[in-house]
Formats: structure tokens, sequence, C-alpha cells
């Protein structure tokens, strides 16, 4: 069967052009596939959650929980530099010089393989300063050491997927993304099934699976990509990296990577302070919000990278006015999203918790945090649309700024407070997540009145 065809008239397939036409439709049949593929993406690392939490006991969870949230900042590097491509690879195809896209592309991938050596290297050196560093308890130690320890030795299959899924979503293309990601979502959860259940290797056995997992999305994508038009043949003797296009990449790419980073150092401090506060518990009960979080804030992240690659196309093109209005149409459609979710938080949320772990007080726990946490599923949505109209702008030095006075100037001093105050609990914790979130929004709009993101190329 022909995946491609399966999806045509629902989601966007191949390069194409978001210049012209509906924003609307253009933005909803673009930002669904990424919605989707980010939601097998999340299905694959909340498996890690489910399954460790079925098989194992709260040790487990606890090792799941402060593992990937340090392998979630290495990737939120990766992550950045390639939106970075993506925004570059959309302004020349939005401007027609697509004599551009060549080295755009191969400077991509050449300095993904030297940062993927490089990292490797770091991690596995550093590994138990590392586990020591982010507050493991004791128990946990040695199931966070094996996770971080393995996801760190395949992290070049994490630097893969990103990069290819860049350059198809720059050529206004995400829906070759999302059948890749459903093949490591399938692959991820079957081997979690047999490493970690029959042969009971713990949270490793969930780490190995998924890079396994990310590894054959990867080939997979690398053998479609060189097939398909994308304008790079995909040959060694083509990764060469062009001085201006490193320096345009890093320009406009390493904010962001600075910035997701960054705001993930801030949640592992969240991490550890809270550890302190309530133990093992305490900290599975963050590691399963964390798990939840990466639901809940699937639309808004969707159309904030949607509406990043319509932006830049419609940069390109010298339409800033059509730019602007992708930012409201793409807000107005995840704030539908938001009000659910809220509602489901809020309301239900120990009927969502019992999916993670059957243990009565992770549930409890959970629950309470979530109480107050919850009212953050509609405030990132004006987070994530703004920030999407701002990169796609090529204005990501604004985003990052913004973003890390949100991390360590609010969110991380108020964990650290709110913690601190007599009687406190993850009730009182949970308020950090939204007051942070309310300064981004109200900078954001500041910048967005002042006009400055019209500025430069």
């Amino acid at each position: 069967m022909n995946l491609k065809k399966l999806f045509s008239g629902i989601f966007t397939s191949g390069a194409q052009s978001l210049t012209e036409g509906s924003i609307p439709l253009l933005l909803t049949r673009f930002a669904i596939p990424y919605m989707v593929a980010n939601l097998l993406q999340a299905l694959y690392g909340a498996a890690d959650m489910i399954i460790v939490g079925q098989f194992t006991d709260a040790a487990g969870l606890s090792a799941v929980s402060i593992g990937s949230q340090f392998i979630f900042m290495i990737n939120s590097i990766v992550i950045g530099l390639s939106m970075g491509g993506t925004i570059m690879i959309g302004r020349f195809f939005g401007a027609g010089e697509e004599h551009e896209i060549e080295d755009t592309i191969g400077t991509m991938l050449s300095l993904f393989v030297i940062l993927s050596v490089v990292i490797t290297a770091l991690l596995l050196v550093m590994i138990d300063p590392i586990v020591d560093l982010l507050g493991t308890p004791a128990d946990a130690f040695e199931q966070t050491r094996g996770y971080i320890f393995i996801n760190a030795a395949g992290i070049a299959t994490m630097f893969a997927y990103n990069a290819l899924a860049a350059i198809f979503r720059g050529f206004g293309d995400s829906t070759s993304p999302l059948i890749f990601v459903a093949v490591a979502c399938i692959a991820n959860v079957v081997g979690d099934l047999v490493l970690v259940g029959p042969l009971g290797w713990g949270a490793p056995g969930a780490a190995l699976a998924t890079v396994c997992a990310q590894g054959l999305s990867a080939v997979l994508a690398v053998i479609y990509a060189r097939r398909a038009d994308y304008r790079f043949d995909f040959r060694l003797k083509s990764l060469r990296i062009k001085k201006q296009k490193l320096i345009n990449l890093l320009r406009i790419g390493l904010p962001m990577a600075v910035q997701f980073s960054l705001t993930g150092i801030s949640f592992i401090f969240i991490m550890a302070t809270v550890s302190k506060m309530g133990g093992v518990a305490a900290s599975a009960a963050i590691g399963i919000t964390s798990k939840l979080n990466g639901f809940t804030m699937l639309p808004p992240m969707s159309f904030s990278a949607a509406i990043a690659a319509m932006v830049a196309q419609n940069m390109g093109a010298g339409k800033p006015k059509r730019a602007r209005s992708t930012m409201y149409s793409g807000l107005s459609i995840s704030l539908c999203f938001g009000v659910f979710t809220f509602i489901g938080l809020f309301f239900f949320p120990h009927s969502v918790i019992r999916i993670f772990t059957p243990d009565p007080a992770l549930i409890a726990a959970t629950a309470l945090y979530l109480k107050s946490f919850s009212s953050d599923c509609i405030l990132v949505c004006f987070v994530f649309c703004l920030n999407g109209f701002f990169n796609g702008c090529g204005k990501t030095a604004f985003t990052m700024a913004n973003n890390i006075f949100s991390a360590f100037a609010v969110r991380v001093p108020a964990t650290w407070i709110l913690s601190g105050i007599e009687g406190a609990s993850l009730f009182s914790v949970g308020f950090a997540a939204p007051l942070a979130s309310l300064q981004t929004i109200a900078f954001s709009l500041w910048y967005l009145r002042s006009g400055r993101w019209k500025k430069g190329r």
C-alpha cells in the first residue's frame, strides 16, 4: 500500500508552497500530521513510563523520569538546530532560491555528524557525575545510569531523525516525518514489551528499545529521501560545510537550541528540588506529569512548528501580513485544544494517571500537582504560537532570551520558593509553570506590538 496516497487529501504530501491559498486550511493540513507525528513520538516516550511502571516499582519509574528529562534536554539541542534548518530551507524555498537549499542541507547534516560524535563521547565519560548532579535517589541510581548510558551511546540516531524531519518540513512536507515516526513508535513499543517485560531489563531496556526504534526510523527516512526530490543526494561526498550557511544555521538555530536545552535544565532543577522535598514518589509524580505534558502540549507545539514553517516561506516571499495572519489562525485553533486538555487534567486527573501507574500513592501525588499545573495548558497556546511566529521571522534570539528569562528568573525561583514554604505540597509547586508562562506572554506581546519582527531577513 502507498502510504503517501493514504494520507493525501488530508495531509500535505511532498514539497509544497505555503504562500498562496487559505491560511487556516494550509496551516491545519500542515499541522495535523506534525501533531500526529509528535503524538506518536510522545506515545513511544510514554511507553517507557507505562511499561516500566507496570513491570517494575517506583525506583524504575523514577529512573525513567529523571533519565528521560536529561535526554530531553539533549534532544532539545538537536530540535533547536534542526528547526533552524527548517526555517532556512523554507525561506529559500519560498523565495524560489532552490540552488541554496543543497548547501544548507549539506551543512546541517555535516554539523550534526560532528555534534553527535562529540556529545556521545562527553556523556559516556561523565555518566556518573551527571547522574549525581541530577539529584537521583539512591534506590534509582543504577537504573538511571543505565538509561542515560544507553541513550547517550545511540544519540546519533536522534540527530539523524531530526535532521531528516527538518528537511521534509522545510519543503512544506509534514507527512513523511509522520510515517517514519509511526514506524519508530511501533518498534519502540514492541522493544519495550520484550526488553522490560519478559527479559526484565527495567529502565535500561526501555532506553535500548528507544535507540533501536530511532535508528530504524532514520534508516528508512534516508532511503526515502534519496529517492524523492529534496534537492540533495545524501551521499558522503555531499556532506560539506559552507561557511555562510553554517553561520546562518547557527544564528537561527543556536538560540532555539540554547533556549530548549536551558528550559530542559530548568525542569531538571525542578525535578531535583521536588525530589528533595518528597523523595522517589514526588520525582515519579513530576515524571508522570512530564509525560502527560508531552501529550497536552502537542497541539500548541505542532501549530508552533507549522506557523514557523509557513511564516518562513511567507517572509521569504515578502508577505509579512500573511505571516502575521498565520499566527492568529494557529493561536485560535490551538486554544480549542488547550481548553479541552485543561478540563481533562483539572477535573479528571485520577483517570488519566492510572494509565501510568496503579500505585494509589503515586496517583494521589500526581493528581495534587496537576490541579495547579493544568492551567498552563491554556497559557502555553499563546507561548508556543507567538514563539513559532517569531522563529519563522528569524527572530530566534528574542524567543531564546524571553524563554530563558522565563525559566530561570520565574519558573526555577518560583519552584524553590513555593517548595520552601511551611506546609508546602506538590499543589503549591505546580503554580510555578503557569507563572512563567504569563511572563513569557507579556514580553512576547510587547515585541509583537513593537514591529521589530519585520526588520531584517
